[in-house]
């Protein structure tokens, strides 16, 4: 793997470290819409060296991500104008140059990290052949060599079995695996500066570390500059260099981590360092020693794959997925489960929903459920309910925020009439914080925040026992994040629902969890109270999983 860090191109300007790679200056960012033009960035100012770490922190809609894409020019030419300022790279103006010039920029010079990998990447390619792209573009490598080199960047990466994953598509691989496929491809031609827009987001926390500390090391290597876009203001603590506070399309304060952190000046980056998710769940509150009945057990739970490879796509390895589980869940109780990627929390949770097809025994309410043919589930899939981690790709673009909220109420409460239908909606978005005059917009009109409170709101109508959340706050910035966890803990209190809570933050699990169960390899690792496995975990895999979220 060595050989991937000596092979690069810039090692003649390691000495250039306080050389300015990139200097955007009085930017501003117009959008174009049907109700005229919007301004979504005003006058940024801000400059990036070699080997440094530039962070831009803020809460969603702030101009972060508008602002990074415009560095490589992605907005769409005709619904997007820059009114003002320059984006000044290797001592050319980036808005100034044609299309040819910056198409040979980006990739290779400039490279970028997207946050959701799933939409980023082609899934109609494999992902072997999509990190070997750049390599046969800008570096002209034969196929050979371009397959070698991917391999060992899908290796450097923490990708496990890289000659298994190659050949494999996008959708068969985990969140945390698309992401690091995601780096290996940006990191494919040694780029001068990298854009990392929420680069840890869908990672669990060794793998951000490891991640972080690869990113580190390659720009120690070719005096790579970064810009960092994050939510994660401890992850930025932690490995920024210079960090920049934006809100409503300004940079409200900039200045070294450091003194920013201990010594913030501006109401709203206090109000950011002060959205840490805190604990909600008191100490005295043991919800399994006060209740005998369980909502929800499995027993001896299976669930396998197989994975295809070859022109033929015949079978060449199983996986065990989920490797003979056993859980139970109180009502009224939070069970956190927690692991690294591919370890198999999200196909567990799909596996006790009966959303994918797995063996053993299930119990939901006194009921064997394991065994029901999906007619009879039916009546069924109003008591157990799913919050997904993207709720942009969840909420259909096609429906109104009342046809979304509304839809479970035609199917499973088909005596209310519409005006029934629609009084218990607009109470419903008022328990989630949402105002009710909102009916008649779209998902694409509501930030990231409010997305989520709208998939919130399509499952607590409902009234179900047990909500599965799988990852809801992880794509949200630190403020909404809080409001998010508080919004689910007071459901929790008022309607006595139970939750299945699959996440890799462990702080966000410490805040909300009654139990925390511990998986690895598709196997429970450990579980046990939260306190006392945070306190005291008794496995080294559990240990390490928690060592790695304290560079927090």
């Amino acid at each position: 793997m060595d050989n991937i860090i000596l092979q690069s191109d810039d090692l003649e300007n390691q000495h250039l470290n306080n050389k300015t790679i990139l200097n955007i200056k009085d930017l501003s960012v117009d959008f174009k819409t049907l109700a005229g033009t919007v301004n979504v960035v005003r006058d940024i100012n801000f400059s990036v060296n070699a080997g440094e770490t530039m962070a831009l922190v803020g809460e969603s809609g702030s101009g972060k991500s508008v602002t990074a894409m415009s560095i490589l020019r992605l907005h769409d030419e005709e619904k997007v104008r820059y009114s003002s300022g320059s984006i000044i790279f290797n001592g050319e103006d980036l808005l100034n140059i044609d299309e040819c010039h910056i198409k040979n920029v980006r990739g290779s010079q400039i490279s970028m990290i997207f946050q959701e990998p799933m939409t980023s990447l082609n899934p109609t390619f494999t992902v072997g052949d999509q990190i070997m792209e750049p390599l046969l573009i800008h570096k002209g490598l034969s196929q050979a060599a371009a397959k070698k080199r991917a391999l060992d960047l899908m290796e450097l990466t923490g990708i496990p079995d890289p000659h298994y994953r190659f050949d494999a598509f996008p959708h068969l691989l985990s969140g945390g695996q698309r992401q690091r496929m995601m780096i290996a491809m940006a990191l494919a031609c040694d780029p001068k500066l990298l854009i990392a827009d929420e680069p840890t987001t869908a990672l669990d926390v060794t793998v951000q570390l490891q991640i972080l500390l690869l990113l580190e090391k390659l720009q120690k290597e070719f005096s790579m500059a970064i810009l960092m876009i994050s939510h994660d203001l401890n992850l930025v603590k932690r490995f920024a260099d210079h960090i920049c506070v934006m809100q409503e399309g300004n940079i409200v304060e900039q200045n070294e981590v450091d003194t920013l952190f201990n010594n913030p000046q501006q109401a709203y980056t206090i109000q950011l360092l002060n959205s840490e998710p805190e604990r909600m769940i008191p100490e005295h509150e043991t919800i399994t020693s006060r209740i005998d009945t369980e909502l929800l057990s499995a027993q001896h739970l299976h669930c396998q794959f197989s994975v295809k490879s070859g022109f033929f796509r015949r079978t060449s390895k199983i996986i065990n997925a989920v490797d003979d589980i056993h859980l139970y869940l109180k009502p009224g109780e939070t069970l956190g489960i927690v692991g690294e990627s591919g370890s198999g929390k999200s196909t567990l949770g799909r596996c006790l929903l009966r959303l994918e097809h797995c063996n053993g025994e299930i119990v939901f309410d006194q009921q064997k459920i394991d065994h029901l043919a999906h007619k009879q589930l039916r009546p069924l899939r109003k008591e157990f309910q799913v919050v997904f981690q993207d709720p942009y790709s969840s909420l259909s673009p096609r429906m109104s925020i009342e046809q979304i909220v509304g839809e479970g109420l035609k199917i499973h409460f088909r005596h209310l009439n519409k005006k029934q239908r629609r009084e218990k909606i607009q109470k419903t978005l008022l328990e989630v914080g949402l105002e009710d005059d909102i009916l008649w917009r779209y998902p694409h009109e509501f930030s990231g925040g409010q997305r989520q409170r709208i998939a919130i709101a399509r499952v607590v109508i409902l009234e179900p026992k047990l909500i599965l959340l799988d990852e809801p706050t992880s794509a949200l910035d630190v403020s909404v994040q809080k409001q998010v966890l508080a919004l689910l803990r007071d459901l929790q209190l008022r309607y006595k629902m139970s939750y299945l809570f699959i996440t890799h933050d462990l702080k966000v699990i410490e805040a909300v969890a009654h139990r925390v169960m511990v998986m690895k390899e598709g196997k429970i690792i450990e579980t046990g109270v939260t306190g006392e496995l945070f306190n005291s975990p008794k496995e080294d895999y559990t240990q390490r999983l928690l060592t790695a979220s304290l560079f927090k």
